[in-house]
């Protein structure tokens, strides 16, 4: 038989057997989120202002690069990730890595790879899924592309 749930009376609660933290605990964990992650419109809008410390790493295989990223996005597999791979990357700026989206953790495993090689690093949410969501224009082959600068149109290619 199911059970039934009891509201507004002194039924034990199951959301409540872990206390709430506190409000500071609360705004520590969530400010502690928005270091470590980035949202596709985050990325978009630095990508369109032309943003200059920040570089967006898909790091998908290079077949599923070109078959469509980030505009503005280098390629550097995950599973290639070293010394070698990322010696010419400026340590100076900040790194966002995806992947797939939710069900794909390549974009986590670039990000630790490049925090282990001394990068600062960021992970966007969702990866390329919730970027084409988000409505914002892909890129194919294997050019790096360009997002399209704030102001100009941005086509949606679903003609």
């Amino acid at each position: 038989m199911s059970e039934i749930c009891n509201i507004g009376n002194s039924a034990t609660s199951v959301l409540l057997a872990y206390p709430a933290p506190t409000p500071a605990q609360s705004a520590d964990f969530f400010l502690a989120k928005l270091h470590y992650h980035a949202d596709a419109w985050d990325v978009a809008e630095d990508l369109r202002a032309r943003v200059a410390d920040i570089v967006v790493i898909d790091t998908r295989s290079e077949a599923l690069y070109a078959a469509g990223h980030v505009p503005g996005a280098i390629g550097i597999p995950h599973r290639l990730m070293d010394e070698a791979s990322t010696a010419q990357l400026d340590r100076s700026k900040t790194y966002v890595t995806y992947c797939d989206g939710i069900g794909c953790n390549g974009s986590t495993k670039g990000a630790y790879k490049l925090a282990r090689l001394g990068f600062k690093v960021k992970e966007m949410l969702g990866g390329l899924d919730f970027w084409i969501r988000d409505g914002w224009p892909v890129a194919t082959g294997a050019e790096v592309g360009e997002m399209p600068a704030e102001g100009q149109a941005i086509e949606c290619g679903c003609a």
